[in-house]
């Protein structure tokens, strides 16, 4: 079976769903709850991959600066996993929506009885009209927290493996810059957009620089991978500006918005 048509999977960071000071931005959580419930109601299937449970955690036990411990993150990301779908359940909510949540583990995407029962749980989801909210399970997996390479990079790369995995017919990773600029737009103020790449080579990824905002933990380094794993399997995938969750209305009408990268034909 090819790519569902009508499905997307939207990967939200955590420097979108804070603000500069680190606090929770409740406009952008009601802004995205907004644009991906009317992308619903145009009869589009949704899938968020959500960051966020750490910062919000951090907020939550009301910790001055982001714990730097191991067992700290997973307890700031336990009580923030609450926290966070506390919010997405409240603005959801507002648009008549019903939200579900799914933690994962490298794991269960791993063990093929487990990637089966996780694919008819989507799908059940998804046809019963509700839209599941996706996190790797930070409370009991460290190789998001700590790893040096990040397995899953802030959930760069799980939402690309969760878009594989569904047979999205499109990936868009919200981030807090416009897309993917020839170099550091925050560094150098003639950087310019790509507004479409075709293909991820040696070029393209060593304009990737480092590490994001001082808040996420995923760069844009992580982002070409989770594109470069997506688009091999035909999903066409977009960075585009999390702080305007509205442009999706143009990504699924075609309308260049951010970078584009295309999705390799199967």
């Amino acid at each position: 079976m090819g790519l569902y048509q009508n499905r997307i999977v939207v990967k939200v960071g955590t420097s979108t769903l804070t603000n500069d000071i680190g606090q929770n931005d409740l406009r952008s959580f009601d802004r995205l709850a907004c644009a991906l419930s009317d992308v619903q109601n145009m009869g589009y299937e949704i899938i968020l991959v959500s960051s966020g449970a750490i910062a919000v955690g951090t907020n939550k036990l009301k910790m001055k600066t982001r714990p730097t411990s191991m067992r700290l993150k997973q307890a700031a990301a336990a009580v923030g996993q609450c926290s966070i779908m506390f919010l997405y359940d409240k603005f959801f909510n507002d648009y008549d929506k019903t939200i579900a949540q799914i933690l994962l583990n490298a794991e269960d995407m791993e063990i093929e009885e487990k990637k089966e029962n996780l694919t008819n749980t989507f799908d059940s989801l998804l046809e019963m009209g509700i839209i599941p909210i996706v996190n790797e399970n930070d409370s009991v997996s460290y190789t998001e927290i700590e790893s040096e390479d990040r397995l899953f990079g802030d959930n760069d790369m799980l939402s690309a493996v969760v878009a594989i995995l569904c047979k999205a017919q499109k990936l868009v990773i919200l981030s807090d810059i416009d897309g993917f600029y020839d170099s550091d737009p925050r560094l150098h103020p003639n950087a310019k957009l790509i507004e479409r790449i075709a293909e991820i080579d040696e070029e393209v990824q060593s304009l990737a620089g480092g590490a994001g905002s001082r808040r996420g933990t995923g760069g844009m380094k992580t982002k070409l991978q989770a594109a470069k794993l997506a688009t091999a399997q035909g999903i066409d995938t977009v960075i585009a500006n999390g702080k305007n969750p509205a442009a999706l209305y143009d990504i699924i009408k075609g309308v260049s918005v951010g970078t584009l990268f295309s999705g390799k034909a199967l």
